[in-house]
């Protein structure tokens, strides 16, 4: 893949910084960084310095856009100056959901606003009511919810299985309480609070 090569038109790193605008360089990338690629906001998921044979430093990386959330490989050349986008994370209280999308409560001033259930990902899969997330905004506009790695839900139904059975690889469905549905061992009952992988919705443990 050829490097990105930012359009002539756009400002350089002395006009940007003049402006205010946050500026970074591609060798400082850090994941979680939100870059703003000609108007469009870009959250950083994964990157890498490589060396090719012959030739220049490059940065890869992997990109995914804040609104879509399309994940696309790009490939900078080191130390290229590229704008960032400043993000304000909040720790926000979910509230509720209501035809519009998910209420929360900056738990600072307690004002509230409403998230879209796009803007929400997958957050919504793990989320209660009355919980609390991280809400990144960027110039007053949420931009995602990070939740934490795992959180704890009750299993509200799972067919009934064998409570000896701790075999390794034995598994059923199981739905909890958010309505998300789950893989869990065999032994696992409905009323059971589980540990959940809030990145890849896996059963951890029993609670």
């Amino acid at each position: 893949m050829t490097a990105y090569t930012r359009p002539s038109s756009v400002p350089d790193a002395a006009v940007r910084t003049a402006k205010g605008l946050p500026v970074a360089s591609t060798n400082d990338l850090k994941n979680g960084m939100v870059l703003d690629l000609d108007g469009q906001l870009w959250t950083v998921i994964w990157f890498q310095h490589h060396k090719p044979g012959k030739g220049n430093t490059v940065v890869r990386t992997k990109l995914k856009h804040v609104l879509s959330g399309k994940v696309v490989d790009r490939t900078f050349n080191s130390d290229t100056k590229v704008d960032t986008a400043t993000v304000d994370r909040r720790e926000m209280q979910y509230l509720y959901h209501d035809g519009d999308g998910y209420v929360f409560m900056d738990t600072s001033d307690y004002s509230q606003m409403v998230i879209s259930e796009d803007t929400m990902g997958d957050a919504k899969n793990f989320l209660l009511e009355n919980g609390t997330a991280t809400v990144a905004l960027h110039e007053g506009n949420p931009l995602f919810v990070d939740m934490p790695t795992s959180v704890e839900l009750e299993v509200t139904y799972t067919e009934p299985g064998l409570q000896g059975d701790r075999s390794t690889g034995g598994t059923k469905p199981a739905t909890v309480e958010t309505g998300l549905q789950i893989q869990v061992p065999l032994f696992i009952v409905s009323g059971e609070k589980v540990k959940v992988d809030t990145r890849d919705g896996s059963y951890l443990g029993r609670v």
